[in-house]
C-alpha cells in the first residue's frame, strides 16, 4: 500500500505499542508527580559564592599610560580599579590624572539634560521663515495668542482639587488695594466674560447669552456670570473660554489686520481693537499668575517681544490716567512756577520712564495734558523699574509706595506717574 503522500520510495513510518510516539507529549508538572518539591533556599544557602577576583597588579610604566583612557572613563573594572589604588599612592601620576581629567572636561563640557527653553520657540521661528503661514496672525494679536497658549497647557492637566483651589483677584481702586475671592474656575469664567468685549465688538457670539450685566464693564459681567451660575464655576468653563480665544485670533487674522483700529468699549472707556488684544493677552499672563501661584507651579513671564508690546500699551494709556485722575483731584497739578501747559502735539513737562529687563525701553509721559508730546529737553523726572515690578504696578499686586523704583526729579510727579500705573488695574 502506498503512502498519504504518494512516494512509495519514502512510506510513513506508522506508530505502534512498541514504538514512541510520533508527537511528543506534554511534559508532566512536578507538583502532579506527587513527588516533594525542591527546596530552593537550601540550594541558594548552598551554593558557594564565587571567589572574588584577584587585584590586578600591573607596572608603574602600565599604570601610567592607562592614564589617558582612564580620564575618558574607557577602561575597564579591573583596570580602573588599578589605575585607581595606584593614584593614591603616585603623587606624580595622580598630578597627571587630574590634569588629564580637566582637559577632558574642556573637550566636552557637562551640559544638562534639560532642553533648552528657547528650542520650541526657535523651531517654530525656523519653520514659519522656511514657510510662512498663508494667513499670518497681526503682530498685535501674538501676545494674545501666545498668552491663551500657555495658560492653557497649564490648566490641561488640572483635577478637580485644583479647579476648586482658591485665588484672590487683586487690584488698586481709588489708590486702595482691593481684592476678591474666587476659585482657579472663577478666573477662566472670569476671562470668559471680559474677552466677550471683544468677541461682541468683532461681531461673534456673546459668552454671557441671555445673562444681563447691570453695566457693560468687566467687573459687572464677571459679577453677573457668577450669579447666574448655578453651581460654582467647574473645568467646563475651559472649553468656552479655548473656543473663543481661537476665534478670536482667527478672526483678525481673516480680516488681514485691517480691523485694528476698531473700538472695543469697556463701559467706561473704550480701547482700538489692537490695544484691547494687548490688554487681553496682558490680563491672561496677571491672572495665569495668579492662579500658578494658588496651584504652587512656577510660571514665566511673556517673551520679551510680547512684554515689550505690553508695556508699552501701559505708557501710551498713563497720560489719559493722569488727565482722568486729575479731574477728580487723585493728581494734583503741579505749582504754578513749574506747570507748563501747552497745546496738543506740542512738547510739554514730560517724565522718563524707563524699564529695565527683557522687554524693557524708554518712554517720555507728557504730564500735564494728554494730547502733548513727551520731550526730553522737558524732563522733570526719571523713573526707573524692572519689567517684572512695573507689570505687577500695572496688574495692581504691588502698591505704588512699595514698587522698587529708582527716582530722580519732581516727587510729585514721580508720584502721580506710578499711582496712574497702579490704576490701571481692574478686577
Amino acid at each position: 500500500m502506498s503512502s498519504g503522500n504518494g512516494d512509495d520510495r519514502h512510506p510513513t513510518p506508522e506508530s505502534g505499542p512498541d514504538l514512541p510516539p510520533r508527537i511528543p507529549l506534554p511534559r508532566a508538572s512536578v507538583e502532579d508527580t506527587g513527588r516533594p518539591l525542591p527546596d530552593l533556599r537550601a540550594q541558594d544557602l548552598a551554593a558557594p559564592a564565587p571567589p572574588p577576583s584577584a587585584p590586578l597588579v600591573l607596572e608603574h610604566r602600565v599604570l601610567k599610560a592607562l592614564l589617558g583612557a582612564w580620564a575618558l572613563a574607557a577602561c575597564s573594572p579591573e583596570e580602573t580599579a588599578a589605575v585607581e589604588e595606584h593614584l593614591g599612592d603616585c603623587g606624580a601620576c595622580a598630578d597627571e590624572a587630574r590634569r588629564l581629567r580637566e582637559a577632558v572636561g574642556l573637550l566636552h563640557p557637562a551640559e544638562s539634560l534639560d532642553l533648552d527653553p528657547s528650542l520650541r520657540t526657535r523651531v517654530l521661528a525656523g519653520c514659519l521663515e522656511r514657510r510662512p503661514p498663508r494667513i499670518p496672525v497681526p503682530e498685535w494679536a501674538t501676545p494674545y495668542d501666545a498668552e491663551t497658549a500657555r495658560l492653557d497647557a497649564l490648566l490641561q492637566d488640572f483635577g478637580d482639587a485644583e479647579w476648586h483651589a482658591p485665588v484672590r483677584l487683586r487690584w488698586f481702586e481709588k489708590d486702595e488695594p482691593t481684592s476678591r475671592r474666587t476659585t482657579v474656575a472663577g478666573v477662566i469664567a472670569h476671562l470668559l466674560t471680559v474677552d466677550g468685549l471683544v468677541a461682541i465688538a468683532l461681531g461673534l457670539k456673546d459668552p454671557m447669552g441671555d445673562v444681563a450685566a447691570d453695566r457693560p464693564t468687566p467687573s459687572a459681567r464677571t459679577e453677573a456670570y457668577w450669579r447666574a451660575s448655578h453651581y460654582p464655576p467647574t473645568r467646563a468653563v475651559r472649553a468656552p473660554w479655548r473656543e473663543q480665544s481661537h476665534d478670536l485670533v482667527r478672526t483678525v487674522s481673516f480680516t488681514g489686520g485691517g480691523t485694528g483700529k476698531l473700538s472695543v468699549p469697556y463701559g467706561d472707556f473704550e480701547l482700538p481693537l489692537h490695544d484691547a488684544m494687548l490688554d487681553r493677552a496682558f490680563e491672561c499672563w496677571v491672572h495665569a499668575e495668579d492662579i500658578a501661584e494658588a496651584v504652587d507651579y512656577p510660571y514665566e513671564p511673556p517673551s520679551g517681544g510680547d512684554l515689550h508690546q505690553m508695556v508699552d500699551l501701559a505708557a501710551r494709556m498713563l497720560p489719559t490716567v493722569l488727565s482722568a485722575r486729575r479731574r477728580v483731584g487723585l493728581a494734583a497739578p503741579s505749582p504754578g512756577p513749574h506747570r507748563h501747559l501747552v497745546p496738543a502735539g506740542e512738547p510739554g513737562r514730560s517724565l522718563r520712564l524707563e524699564i529695565e529687563g527683557s522687554g524693557g525701553g524708554e518712554w517720555l509721559i507728557p504730564l500735564d495734558s494728554p494730547g502733548a508730546v513727551g520731550s526730553a529737553d522737558h524732563e522733570v523726572a526719571h523713573i526707573a523699574l524692572d519689567g517684572g515690578e512695573f507689570c505687577r504696578l500695572a496688574a495692581g499686586h504691588v502698591s505704588p509706595t512699595e514698587a522698587a523704583a529708582g527716582q530722580v526729579g519732581d516727587r510729585e510727579a514721580i508720584r502721580d506717574v506710578l499711582f496712574a500705573a497702579a490704576s490701571l488695574s481692574r478686577m
